[in-house]
Order: C-alpha cells, then structure tokens, then sequence
C-alpha cells in the first residue's frame, strides 16, 4: 500500500483540483466523480477509473469501506489521503471521503443505433448543469434511453451534471452532436420529434407520442428558435395558471417525461 498523500502540491492532488475546470477536463480526458453513491456506481457501470482518493477517517459506512477492496481486486488505484487533503478537493462541506478520477467517454450520432432507442431527451444548447444532471436522473426513473446535448452548453462531465444525475450519466448514453445532425438521424430513422414551448397550440394532455420519440427542450433563456420548432413533428405547451411566464428547464422536463414516458 502506497503511503498515504498529506500535501496539496502532490501532483496526483493537483491534477484532481484542476478537473473541476472544463479546460483540464477537455485537455486530459478526465473528470471527477465524488461521493460514495457515485463512486459506487461509475465502478458498476465499468467505466475505465484511473484513481481514486479515498480519506480512511472520513469513510463511515460499511458499503464505503467495502468499496476499497472491490477497487483493488480490479486492480484500481485506490490511494489514500489526509483528511485536511480530502477537504481540500470536495466540492462541498462535509465530504464523504472518497473521489475518483475516470475517463470520458464520446458519443457521437453518427455511431449511434436506432434500436437501441426507443425514447430519447435532446436539449438545445443547456446552460445549467444541475438542470442536464437533475434531467438524466428523471430519464432513469421514467426509463428514457439516451439524453442529446446539442449545439454546445453545459459539459457533460461539469461536476454538478455528475453530481445531479445521482449516478445516471453511467448508465444512460449521452450523445454530443449538432441539432441539424440530429434531426437528419432523426427523420432517417423515423423518430418522432416533440418540442416543447411556451407558445405551442396542443397542450401537452393532447400529445400521443409513438415510439422512438424525443423530447425536444431548449435552453433556459432562450427556449427553442421557430427553426428548431419547424424541425420538430409536433409541438406542446405546459399550462401556466400564475404570473409566472415559465417553468425551470428540468421541472418542465419531469412534468412531461412522466407523462409521455410511463
């Protein structure tokens, strides 16, 4: 067992910090994932982990301390650091001991096969990512199959996605692209495209959906153009009784998963 790291200028130490910045994320081919649950689960869903940093003293529960055997038996790299290191690198107070360092991985449209989608969420350009990490997590409880990022935005690997989709980014595909790219895969393949505006006719009751099919969601600001919508197959709109004019991008999501995916 290695010794365990006390410094904060230690080079492993240095390069975890720098992975909370998309630049360092982009240049190595790596991010963060921290916390027991989600350490838990990249290690389930069989991601390549390169590292991971674990404070012995802050590992309370059984399924923590279990963890670190299971990592080495796959030969991982499980080392351990001080308490005042761990802080250091958590993203919030009170850490649960335990990050890991792990690859990206690249989904693109064009190696994408239809049949394993029968549902999908393709958002245009999001700008919050608790809002893409809250949306995969939804996706998982209605069982949506793959999430689009298009046309830029949020990181996919920011560490509020990884920390919002409790552990779901591992399991659900999440393919970048550009939104012309997509629906040129998506009228190939006869997917049916649902957009989602404030502005819609059709009430979002009225919509039957027919499978494969995609929730088509715009960004917060800005929500989706008349060209996005002139792409989509048919559009829905969420019923605002109050004075406010809009929901928040992944309640709106949640209210119309539920009802086109259960």
């Amino acid at each position: 067992m290695s010794e365990r790291i006390t410094s904060l200028s230690n080079p492993l130490i240095k390069q975890a910090r720098a992975l909370r910045q998309r630049k360092a994320r982009v240049e190595s081919g790596l991010f963060l994932v921290e916390g027991i649950h989600h350490v838990g689960e990249v290690f389930e869903a069989g991601w390549d982990i390169r590292s991971v940093l674990y404070a012995p003293e802050l590992l309370t529960s059984g399924f923590a301390k279990d963890l670190i055997p299971k990592l080495d038996s796959k030969q991982i790299h499980a080392q351990a650091v001080s308490s005042s290191v761990m802080e250091s690198l958590a993203d919030k107070d009170n850490p649960q001991g335990i990050l890991a360092l792990v690859s990206q991985r690249t989904s693109t449209i064009s190696a994408l096969s239809i049949a394993d989608i029968s549902s999908a969420v393709a958002l245009v350009s999001p700008q919050d990512p608790g809002n893409v990490g809250s949306i995969l997590r939804t996706m998982d409880a209605v069982n949506v199959d793959a999430l689009f990022l298009l046309d830029g935005g949020v990181d996919m690997y920011h560490p509020s996605v990884v920390r919002a989709s409790m552990g779901t980014l591992f399991w659900k595909p999440v393919i970048i692209g550009a939104f012309d790219e997509f629906v040129t895969w998506a009228n190939q393949n006869h997917v049916q495209l649902i957009g989602a505006s404030a502005h819609a006719d059709m009430g979002y009751r009225e919509a039957k959906p027919s499978k494969p099919w995609a929730l088509v969601l715009g960004s917060e600001q800005k929500g989706l153009s008349s060209a996005h919508l002139a792409a989509c197959d048919l559009s829905v709109s969420l019923p605002m009784r109050g004075r406010a004019s809009s929901l928040n991008l992944s309640v709106a999501a949640g209210v119309l998963l539920y009802q086109f995916g259960m």
